[in-house]
């Protein structure tokens, strides 16, 4: 029986169809197109030989990684014969990393992204004191729990503020990311948390993947407050871990690592005391013998010194005194200034009536009405009077040119 090309290779098509209906086949990815409908091609292949593969758009959006050349990988499904050339394919259904787990060639495929975008590089200081910390994880939680206790034990004085957090499924993801965003809106205002911690305890890879999620790590990127991921144990190692500003083994060593001791601070302030004491005795001897040298040179000087002292003391003395007695004198004299100023005036007035007196015998002297030279006249208040007037008893005066002198009449 002849056979055409057409009908040979429609035999071979439904012999495939029908043999080869779910296969599962190992082999490296080479030659990888996405199509711009979103169906993949590539070849798979070994060292001897290679077979073309397709994959349509709805089994690509369902794979949870990124296929790549050089991939080692196990595809699923049915052989199918393309008629027109004669060729055949299989036609995928899955495909699942060979080797590794599928979570973990993800995880392997976003941490080399990341790190091409500069997401490990740049990294925030940590506060050696912080005053506010907010912690990102199960209110439930024994991790809350161990974190709370360490913190109490090691410094009493940070504010710790725990924001209810999925840590476990698929919206985990979305609420890790939106309450980074969260807690980071405070920076820049009083109310601003020196340090964001985001963890929770031990699980499996499943149970911790949401710290695994590209969605988290931009949050942490992008935060302007420092993070810290402390997810699972130590031997857990998140995409979390490689994005944050400081990865922490644990929960509780994230306190241990962020906090300071209080008991080593007390430890070090008593050794400071301790040195601080040291040093001032130390200085207080130094300065003793310094003190004891110069009051020794001093001693040496001190005739010399005193003597000049009380020189100058007897200087200062004596002036002082010279001072005192100006300023008494000055002060008598203001006292006795009226005084002086009225013994004045008697002195003026007893010369002026001493003048007066000369005046009036020389007038008495030549008064016409005098009788007889050197014969007195009898006055009586200033007038002359006849001897007949006058009564026995009464005081007159004598005047003559020379004297003027009282008598009494009898």
């Amino acid at each position: 029986m002849i056979l055409g090309v057409s009908e040979l290779n429609a035999q071979i098509k439904a012999l495939m169809d029908s043999t080869f209906l779910q296969v599962q086949v190992q082999g490296e990815i080479s030659n990888l197109t996405i199509h711009t409908s979103g169906h993949m091609y590539f070849s798979l292949k070994d060292a001897n030989s290679q077979v073309r593969c397709v994959m349509f758009r709805g089994n690509v959006n369902a794979l949870k990684f990124e296929p790549k050349d050089g991939i080692s990988v196990v595809v699923s499904g049915g052989i199918s014969v393309y008629t027109p050339r004669g060729e055949y394919q299989i036609q995928c259904k899955s495909m699942i990393p060979e080797g590794i787990g599928e979570l973990t060639l993800r995880f392997l495929q976003l941490k080399e992204t990341l790190q091409q975008k500069g997401y490990f590089e740049s990294k925030k200081p940590i506060p050696p004191y912080p005053k506010r910390i907010a912690i990102l994880t199960s209110l439930s939680g024994a991790a809350l729990q161990d974190m709370l206790k360490v913190a109490k034990k090691r410094w009493r004085l940070t504010k710790i503020v725990a924001i209810n957090t999925l840590v476990q499924g698929n919206e985990a993801k979305d609420s890790i990311a939106r309450n980074i965003a969260y807690a980071d809106s405070f920076f820049g205002t009083p109310q601003a948390f020196d340090v964001i911690v985001i963890g929770r305890g031990g699980g499996s890879i499943e149970d911790l993947w949401a710290f695994n999620e590209e969605v988290v790590a931009d949050a942490i990127f992008h935060a302007r407050t420092p993070i810290v991921s402390a997810v699972g144990h130590e031997v857990d190692t998140m995409i979390s871990d490689f994005v944050a500003d400081l990865r922490a083994p644990t929960p509780s060593a994230a306190m241990e690592m962020i906090l300071p001791d209080s008991q080593e601070w007390l430890m070090r302030l008593d050794e400071m005391g301790r040195l601080h004491e040291n040093m001032f005795l130390s200085l207080y001897a130094s300065k003793y013998e310094i003190l004891k040298h110069i009051l020794a040179l001093l001693q040496a000087k001190n005739r010399e010194s005193t003597i000049r002292t009380q020189c100058e003391q007897v200087a200062f003395l004596r002036q002082n005194l010279v001072n005192v007695a100006r300023t008494f004198l000055q002060d008598k004299e203001a006292e006795i200034s009226p005084f002086y100023q009225a013994l004045r005036f008697e002195r003026l007035l007893d010369s002026k009536q001493k003048v007066i007196e000369s005046l009036r015998y020389t007038l008495l002297a030549l008064n016409p009405q005098q009788t007889k030279k050197d014969l007195a006249q009898v006055l009586q208040n200033g007038k002359v009077v006849a001897l007949e007037h006058l009564q026995s008893g009464e005081i007159v005066e004598l005047v003559d040119t020379t004297a003027i002198k009282q008598a009494k009449i009898l």
